[in-house]
């Protein structure tokens, strides 16, 4: 019903005005007329159609709006709103001088033009403000409101991550997001993007491939979970590293950074950013093993020592296993004798069960 409203009122204003306006013409334009009646209903009806066209597009875009409004949290629309209020009270404080300037009659259109510019650009600036601060913005206000709609269940906590772009590269990402261990909204920093690009554009035949298939993974996750990733367009010239920026970046939005740089993480842990680190998570899920536990492995290489044969876990990890040599190309079930946990990974010590040898 509202539609149809909406849509009416805007045929019937349309057709007011275009019947009416025809009084509004010159009288030499209208010395020729006949039937001034008969022009007018042209004209109404002409502009009616107009109208509906205009209406249609209108309820089209207001029904777009009510349902991503409806579908946004309420932390974001109180936060915008006192966005827009303070965007609005700064624009009346500071055009507010510009009504007392002397102006000539002619240019009086400035003034009003200015006014609605100025609140337009000022209310679209303090709304984008609030996204990105918005709970530090309802703490100011009242420094129980985030917690007290918590509790209530009204808001939803949820630790934003600031994505690295060693991260979109390495592309563990996507899985972790589709085990669904990974919570929250996930922001990718315009500068982040920028990086990516420019190693996609590289020179270097194997940098310029990590490049796009980085490109290529964050155009899949964003299609997946459109509501999750976001770009945002945060930059800082002042700072010349990335690296730099995307501490500073975490820091403003007090989000938590996900990386798998090893120096990123170090640098960011010193300055109190919460840091979340793909290896340190890969090995911390890595299954354990301890002397006397049995292995089914294939025996892919020789290993330095002659006696040596070298074969892989379901993860990667590394496993020697003594006597093994003559067992290459083959399976082989084995017994840990031990573990050895090193700076580019573990390794695993074994030899060949003894049943095996029979």
């Amino acid at each position: 019903m509202l539609d149809v409203i909406i849509i009416l009122s805007f045929i019937l204003a349309a057709a007011g005005i275009g019947y009416y306006s025809t009084d509004l013409l010159p009288t030499s334009t209208l010395a020729g007329v006949t039937n001034l009646d008969a022009l007018r209903l042209v004209v109404g009806v002409f502009a009616a159609i107009i109208g509906g066209a205009i209406g249609l597009s209108f309820q089209t875009t207001y029904r777009r709006t009510e349902a991503q409004i409806r579908e946004m949290p309420l932390e974001s629309i109180l936060t915008r709103a006192i966005g827009l209020v303070i965007g609005l009270l700064l624009a009346n404080l500071m055009l507010a001088p510009l009504f007392l300037l002397p102006i000539p009659a002619d240019f009086g259109f400035i003034k009003p033009l200015v006014a609605v510019v100025g609140s337009i650009i000022l209310a679209v600036t303090g709304m984008n403000l609030a996204d990105t601060h918005g709970r530090g913005l309802l703490r100011l206000i009242n420094p129980n409101t985030v917690e007290t709609m918590v509790v209530e269940g009204t808001l939803k906590p949820a630790n934003t991550k600031v994505l690295d772009t060693s991260c979109i590269i390495d592309g563990r990402i996507e899985a972790l997001l589709e085990t669904g261990f990974l919570e929250g909204a996930i922001i990718v920093p315009q500068f982040v993007l920028q990086e990516l690009q420019q190693v996609a554009d590289a020179s270097k035949d194997q940098k310029r491939v990590r490049g796009r298939r980085g490109l290529e993974i964050l155009n899949r996750i964003r299609e997946a979970y459109p509501d999750r990733i976001l770009i945002n367009p945060a930059d800082y010239e002042e700072i010349a590293t990335v690296d730099a920026k995307l501490v500073r970046f975490a820091q403003e939005i007090n989000g938590t950074l996900l990386t798998n740089d090893y120096n990123l993480s170090k640098v960011a842990s010193v300055q109190k950013v919460p840091v979340l680190n793909v290896n340190d998570l890969v090995n911390a899920v890595r299954p354990s093993y301890l002397p006397g536990d049995n292995l089914d492995l294939k025996i892919l290489k020789e290993g330095k020592e002659p006696s040596q044969g070298i074969g892989y876990l379901d993860d990667g990890t590394m496993v020697v296993v003594e006597e093994g040599s003559s067992y290459v190309g083959g399976e082989l079930r084995v017994v840990v004798t031990s573990a050895l946990q090193t700076s580019a990974g573990r390794m695993i010590f074994a030899k060949p069960q003894a049943s095996t040898l029979a």
